[in-house]
């Protein structure tokens, strides 16, 4: 398991390794199609989430497409600064780094990736209280990323 990072030292780390990839132009189509394909996860999770039993398996669903919509909405925004991120530890850093007005927690979007980590490569299963744990972030984060992107398409 890497060890943690701060935000500081996550940031100046993809800064270093040129994780941060300035583009020439900003696709407004595609921010909107990543938007509309992020909504549909969040939807999706939200409302798979309001009928699963809770000892089912599909909870690693329900946390990855959530993960999904927060990571898509992410990047659609992120467009708008002219970069382009190619990790998603760096994606996150960079969001919490150059957007401080937003006010997002850097803990929680570690949080967010490293269980989204342990069900993609480690096999570890997402159990109902992971979600609980962290749905009413997920949907607060997204409003707010869907609320500033919409304010630059």
């Amino acid at each position: 398991m890497p060890s943690y990072k701060t935000q500081q030292e996550a940031f100046n780390q993809c800064k270093r390794e040129g994780h941060f990839i300035i583009v020439d132009e900003v696709r407004k189509d595609k921010a909107e199609a990543m938007l509309r394909a992020a909504e549909a996860d969040m939807q999706t999770a939200t409302d798979t989430a309001k009928t699963l039993p809770k000892d089912s398996i599909k909870w690693n669903s329900v946390y990855k497409l959530a993960y999904d919509s927060i990571h898509g909405m992410t990047q659609a925004l992120i467009l708008f600064d002219k970069v382009k991120i190619d990790n998603h530890q760096c994606l996150f850093a960079y969001l919490c780094e150059k957007h401080e007005e937003l006010e997002f927690s850097w803990e929680f979007f570690e949080k967010i990736r490293t269980k989204r980590n342990g069900i993609s490569y480690h096999g570890q299963l997402i159990q109902h209280i992971d979600w609980k744990d962290s749905e009413l972030q997920f949907k607060i984060y997204f409003k707010k990323l869907m609320e500033e992107l919409r304010k630059k398409i």
